[in-house]
């Protein structure tokens, strides 16, 4: 299973879970990680489980002292150890951090859950939508009415996988330059408030108001926003520098000069529901062909199903076929040692061991 990757030679045993934690151990695997993936017994993959590429797979019943040996031999060789149980789940198992840590000092725990491994909620069940819903990211998003959820990405595959990819990654560093493993306790909770520094800055700065809606970047300001057009398609609009919204104006023909108040918040919903009418009065395609690939910062809003198609991500390759299934490709590029998608493999514990030369 080893690819030329940046990731090369690393090591990874993930302990099946569902969400962030495999869509991190898919990252890994992309960038060149060794990745074994630990399966209950009977488990089923499908050619859809885009998530799951790229993995060396095994079945183990880690109710079995048998079993849970097995796990620990691939532990003994691995570098990082990742798992999305509820505290204290792995510990019952005989797999917790003071075990193996203690047989394999340089391997690093990432931990995957919601709330973290302390804290009142620590046990409590929970989603992404509970997740950034305390972080406090979900009361910022949406129109002003009420919060919207965000599909998972902020919580489950921003804050979630993204955190733990980088906090395995940089204790793989450490391990490397002091002999020391660690665990890596990756709450979301936790990592979406991190996302939201940016904010936090720009609200003590008094750059941004509480409520949503009222706000540059939350649907708020008239150059910042979705529109609907003719054929009820939807196009967005992202001009924020003067010469870009200067542009904006000239091509879709906004020369009332209410609109020189681009800046000025209280003309905002005046003035986004004067280009809202502007919007409305030609189709999606019409709106892209003219404004698409100019400095106006415009681009027609796809569904999933249509980005793939798209002229800028068919030129690039963004998509790719696995399995039958059209799929993202991998993310970011390196052109030192690329990443590449891998198929995978169903193997053995014993197998593993002796590829990684045990």
């Amino acid at each position: 299973m080893g690819a030329p990757g940046p990731l090369s030679g690393v090591r990874v045993v993930e302990f099946a879970g569902i969400g962030p934690g495999p869509f991190a151990a898919m990252l890994l695997a992309d960038m060149g990680a060794d990745v074994v993936r630990i399966d209950r017994p009977g488990t089923r993959h499908r050619p859809t489980d885009v998530t799951l590429r790229g993995r060396r797979l095994v079945e183990l019943d880690l109710k079995k002292p048998d079993d849970v040996q097995a796990a620990l031999g691939l532990l003994d060789q691995a570098e990082v150890l990742i798992e999305g149980f509820r505290p204290g789940v792995m510990e019952r198992l005989g797999l917790g951090p003071d075990v193996v840590l203690a047989r394999n000092p340089k391997l690093v725990f990432g931990r995957m859950t919601g709330w973290g491994q302390d804290g009142p909620l620590a046990h409590v069940a929970g989603h992404d939508i509970t997740y950034i819903a305390v972080a406090g990211a979900l009361g910022a998003i949406g129109p002003a009415d009420r919060p919207v959820p965000p599909l998972n990405l902020v919580g489950d595959f921003g804050g979630g996988a993204l955190y733990l990819c980088m906090g395995v990654l940089a204790a793989v560093i450490a391990a490397r330059s002091t002999g020391r493993g660690q665990v890596v306790d990756t709450a979301m909770s936790d990592c979406v408030a991190s996302l939201t520094s940016p904010f936090h800055g720009m609200m003590a700065a008094g750059a941004w108001k509480p409520e949503r809606g009222a706000n540059m970047l939350d649907g708020g300001a008239h150059f910042y926003g979705t529109y609907e057009c003719a054929d009820g398609r939807f196009i967005a609009i992202g001009a924020i520098e003067p010469q870009f919204y200067a542009l904006l104006r000239q091509l879709a023909g906004l020369d009332d000069p209410a609109f020189d108040n681009q800046r000025d918040p209280k003309a905002w919903p005046a003035l986004r529901t004067k280009l809202a009418a502007v919007i409305k009065t030609r189709p999606e395609a019409e709106w892209t062909a003219l404004m698409g690939a100019t400095d106006a910062v415009v681009a027609p809003v796809l569904s999933l199903a249509e980005a793939p198609s798209h002229p800028h991500n068919v030129a690039r390759g963004t998509f790719v076929q696995v399995n039958g299934v059209t799929a993202p490709g991998p993310a970011p590029r390196f052109f030192g040692t690329p990443s590449a998608v891998r198929a995978n493999d169903v193997t053995t514990p014993a197998a593993v061991a002796k590829a990684w030369g045990g």
